[in-house]
């Protein structure tokens, strides 16, 4: 089986050739396969913020090959990422980020209409997924008048907008209580379980990483296997 996220020998470094040029992910190799449910674990400061930001295309490695579901990301334009991210990701960010000012629904909508989907399609697949993430009553809330844990549940229905490859949710528990984060996170089992998606999960939480199929950690810019101090290596595959 092919992997749907293959990374090799990826750097990412800033403010290159100036005196304070900063490398923060040191030849990183990963491999997620189509229906994994991997976590990604590490403390602030160990360099998955911008791991996240390279799998979610968000930014561009220094060096190294990147290919999402058999896109090769390092050598797409600029306009293409932002096609790529619309299409192949869904985001699931710690804070929500809804449009306030817009109802759950037209929120849900929005990463279709990017995508040029008709607003009848566009209204039908948003409630059907808000009737999944158990929203179908609150279609027409706006985020103000939500709890945590149903911006959230709104947030998840949006990610999965466009059937994206991969669902990429970075700390989405991490601003809620202990029992709403359990809500979530059993949501995201149920959509690998019963829809087969790919999620990668970026947190600080051992006990959420160690839920998943598989976990790696990150430690000051490198990937190791699970809690060992064994680096993840694949070779030149």
């Amino acid at each position: 089986m092919e992997p749907i996220i293959r990374m090799r020998g990826i750097y990412k470094r800033f403010y290159i050739g100036q005196p304070n040029e900063l490398e923060i992910l040191h030849g990183i190799d990963l491999d997620v396969l189509p229906g994994e449910f991997l976590s990604i674990v590490g403390p602030s400061g160990s360099g998955k913020s911008t791991l996240m930001n390279l799998i979610g295309v968000l930014d561009r490695p220094t060096e190294g090959a990147y290919d999402l579901d058999g896109t090769a990301v390092n050598r797409a334009r600029d306009d293409e990422l932002s096609a790529i991210r619309n299409r192949k990701i869904g985001f699931v960010f710690q804070n929500f980020n809804l449009i306030s000012r817009t109802n759950a629904l037209k929120n849900v909508e929005l990463p279709m209409m990017y995508a040029g989907v008709s607003g009848g399609k566009r209204a039908a697949r948003a409630r059907e997924l808000l009737d999944m993430v158990g929203m179908g009553d609150r279609m027409s809330h706006q985020p103000n008048e939500l709890s945590g844990g149903q911006k959230q549940r709104v947030a998840i229905a949006r990610a999965m907008a466009n059937d994206p490859a991969i669902i990429l949710a970075d700390e989405p528990t991490g601003a809620l209580d202990s029992k709403t984060g359990r809500m979530v996170m059993d949501l995201f089992h149920q959509l690998n379980r019963e829809q087969g998606k790919t999620i990668v999960l970026i947190t600080h939480n051992q006990e959420l990483a160690m839920e998943t199929d598989r976990f790696v950690t990150m430690r000051d810019g490198r990937l190791y296997v699970g809690d060992t101090g064994e680096e993840v290596r694949y070779g030149a595959q």
